[in-house]
């Protein structure tokens, strides 16, 4: 499964945790983020995570563009409600909803996320690529 994990600025600790607890279930996937966050990820963890450009709205709209064709299988993006733009549309967000890809934005969608790619609760998405 390819999994995109993006965090607001004050949530990448947040992030960098939830990747050191379930490291286990993440090593088995491809897992992709901005640079900056990818680089956090590794250096805690040593999880295989490629890194995407730094430039948050063109990455954003990169990692739409992929949802689109159905190139992602489920995105974690935990969000900060009191940033600025919290409530501006968000081309990921909207690519999600378009072709049913499971986002979490919180901590606890995000584990039951990770814990439904661990029981094979996604592997429909296979047939949808």
């Amino acid at each position: 499964m390819n999994i995109v994990l993006l965090a607001d600025h004050r949530k990448h600790e947040l992030l960098v945790n939830f990747c050191i607890a379930y490291s286990q279930i993440l090593s088995r996937h491809s897992m992709y983020a901005l640079f900056n966050t990818a680089r956090l990820i590794r250096d805690a963890t040593r999880l295989n995570v490629t890194g995407l450009s730094t430039e948050i709205s063109g990455s954003l709209d990169q990692l739409a563009s992929r949802a689109s064709y159905n190139e992602i299988d489920a995105v974690i993006y935990l969000r900060d409600p009191l940033t600025e733009n919290y409530d501006a549309p968000n081309a990921l967000l909207k690519a999600c909803d378009t072709n049913s890809i499971p986002l979490a934005t919180n901590l606890a969608t995000a584990e039951l996320l990770v814990l439904a790619l661990d029981r094979g609760d996604l592997d429909w998405r296979e047939l949808v690529r």
